[in-house]
């Protein structure tokens, strides 16, 4: 358990049956009225920002998270499955908790994933990954070649991102996987 005032950035806790990353903690005073603790908390399932105010002193439940790295294998069912790295043991984790960034796994690519417990709780991808374009739209007709103009691309994973006129299919490049845009032509 903590004190709410021993509450500080990059803290788990867990706070209404949610695990939440805290991302800042401030304590205000106030002219009238009792002080307290303002914090911006992340919730580690939905990647929310949730804005919490505890009273000074109030007891929080501290959660410890344990990070490992696991390496994508493929879908099953509804699951993906994946291999811890370090045991070599064989992990399922349900598509609830891949959310969106399913649109970037490919077969051998390595995660961080947080547990509590055994089961997994979250998933960060690497944040630039090297992925093959396999589907492109033809450039506007007499769009100009030097200028920004782009078209959407469809990439391995089946993730759809925008890049400029001069990438075709086949080619590989470098995508933020945060923002999901094109970084460069590898």
């Amino acid at each position: 358990m903590l004190n709410s005032s021993q509450l500080s950035p990059g803290t788990t806790i867990s706070v209404d049956n949610k695990i939440y990353r805290v991302e800042s903690a401030v304590k205000v005073t106030v002219a009238k009225g009792n002080p307290f603790i303002k914090t911006k908390l992340k919730d580690l399932i939905s990647d929310q920002l949730v804005e919490k105010n505890f009273k000074i002193g109030q007891t929080i439940q501290d959660v410890s998270l344990l990070e490992r790295k696991l390496e994508y294998l493929y879908l099953e069912g509804k699951d993906h499955l994946f291999l811890d790295v370090g045991t070599l043991n064989q992990v399922t984790v349900p598509a609830s908790i891949i959310g969106e960034k399913v649109h970037f796994l490919k077969e051998g690519i390595e995660v961080k994933a947080m547990f509590y417990g055994d089961n997994v709780f979250s998933i960060e991808l690497p944040q630039f990954l090297e992925l093959m374009i396999v589907k492109t739209d033809p450039p506007p007709q007499g769009a100009p070649t030097m200028s920004n103009t782009t078209k959407e691309a469809v990439l391995e994973t089946g993730a759809k991102i925008v890049v400029p006129l001069f990438i075709d299919t086949g080619d590989i490049i470098k995508v933020d996987t945060i923002t999901s845009e094109y970084i460069q032509r590898v």
